[in-house]
């Protein structure tokens, strides 16, 4: 696997002699360059089997994990830990060369407790770090619920901490009591995938969903390394979000390395699929001319090849500052700015929302609709300016619609799933 990398500005050209500010667009996917098997999968199901999951949402969530290892190789590794006020391994980390015997103890599983997610995901990641070498390391983290047993703060510890091992956390949310913070939070910084199961006959579908997606990782353990040119700095907040497939602010895997120099973690990259990051930089004033204004370089792990440590060509940025300055606005780049500001709007509703200020929420969410319309967003538009107009008139969301709300202002969303 080689990387693709591709920069643009939102303005390749600024005015003179006055301070400034741009975005960087940068696409990052994976591109095979020999033919050969795709590296093995080391995946390990963290699930929530409390009392809430009793009747159709547990047997529903079975038949998701084992039509997870159905398509699983033998070459692949599974892990399997099942939580309630407590956790537990049901399956410890092996090869998959046993499906049968594997779905047999997903089967056996039943509903109890309360719930502790930390304590799930501390032993998911002991379960990951045994199969990680060479491999593509992914959790799939699923609960229906607040965590009542257990501690928020060490959730974003153990995301957090999957990263260094080069593990990917994705979270699930089931039904509508789960907490939609706390598992954004564990996605974003597990730098994985946040997806929602609003009813029990989707389970399937948004396992094998996630599924594909991992199976589509080419490259892993990511870091784009941007050396910035004389002038020119990062934003102090907010410098740095991945725009696509999905929003996630990206200032807690900033690593600043020098004065001039800064490393940000991006995790695994995807086959024919971009990321898409977006920076803030803010350049101080230049006379007429031309400035080499960065330079991008990834470093990142094959694990196919067995390689770590690899690093893209790099590619330069100048900017170009005129004294007579017209303003050529990137439409791509463009692009990226609306999806970026359609999920930050959606989070200032949130929190207008939190404070109780409906009629503030409720502005924001017109914008992000109209921001979502602006990037050929329709579906997103409709589900942004339908919550909008509820509050609006005074109603009450349900907690399936503002996690609906959410997932429309961090991604574009397909066809609304049929219940």
């Amino acid at each position: 696997m080689i990387i693709q990398l591709q920069a643009s500005l939102s303005d390749a050209a600024l005015p003179a002699n006055q301070a400034s500010q741009r975005q960087i667009s940068v696409s990052l996917s994976a591109q095979a360059n020999q033919t050969g098997p795709n590296a093995p999968l080391n995946v390990c199901l963290i699930l929530d089997h409390s009392g809430s999951m009793a009747g159709q949402p547990l047997e529903t969530v079975k038949k998701a994990a084992q039509s997870i290892v159905d398509r699983m190789r033998p070459q692949d590794r599974l892990a399997i830990v099942i939580f309630d006020h407590s956790a537990k391994v049901l399956v410890p980390n092996q090869t998959v060369t046993n499906p049968a015997q594997i779905k047999a103890k997903i089967a056996s599983v039943t509903a109890a407790g309360g719930t502790a997610i930390d304590l799930g995901m501390k032993l998911g990641l002991e379960q990951l770090a045994e199969g990680k070498k060479d491999a593509i390391s992914q959790a799939f983290l699923l609960t229906d619920g607040e965590n009542e047993h257990g501690n928020n703060e060490k959730c974003l510890t153990y995301a957090q901490l999957a990263t260094t091992y080069n593990i990917t956390f994705n979270a699930l949310g089931f039904g509508e009591h789960w907490n939609q913070y706390t598992l954004e939070k564990i996605a974003d910084v597990g730098a994985g995938l946040l997806s929602y199961i609003e009813y029990p006959e989707q389970a399937i579908s948004v396992f094998q969903e996630l599924f594909s997606r991992i199976q589509s990782i080419g490259l892993t353990n990511a870091h784009l390394e941007i050396n910035l040119g004389s002038g020119v700095k990062l934003a102090d907040l907010k410098a740095a979000a991945q725009v696509a497939p999905e929003t996630i602010e990206l200032d807690q895997q900033i690593n600043h390395l020098s004065p001039n120099v800064a490393s940000i973690r991006i995790g695994d990259i995807l086959i024919a699929s971009p990321r898409t990051l977006l920076i803030n930089v803010y350049l101080d004033p230049l006379p007429s001319g031309t400035y080499p204004m960065a330079e991008l370089q990834v470093k990142y792990d094959d694990p196919a090849q067995g390689l770590t440590g690899l690093l893209s060509d790099k590619i330069p940025l100048m900017i170009k500052a005129e004294a007579t300055y017209q303003p050529q606005p990137d439409l791509e780049v463009q692009k990226s700015i609306l999806a970026l500001g359609k999920y930050r709007q959606t989070q200032m509703a949130e929190k207008k929302l939190a404070a109780g200020d409906k009629a503030g929420a409720a502005t924001l969410l017109q914008t992000a609709a109209k921001t979502a319309l602006q990037m050929g967003d329709q579906n997103g538009a409709t589900v942004l300016q339908k919550t909008a107009t509820q509050l609006q008139a005074g109603e009450e969301l349900s907690q399936a619609e503002r996690k609906k709300t959410l997932l429309a202002s961090k991604t574009v969303l397909g066809a609304p799933p049929t219940p």
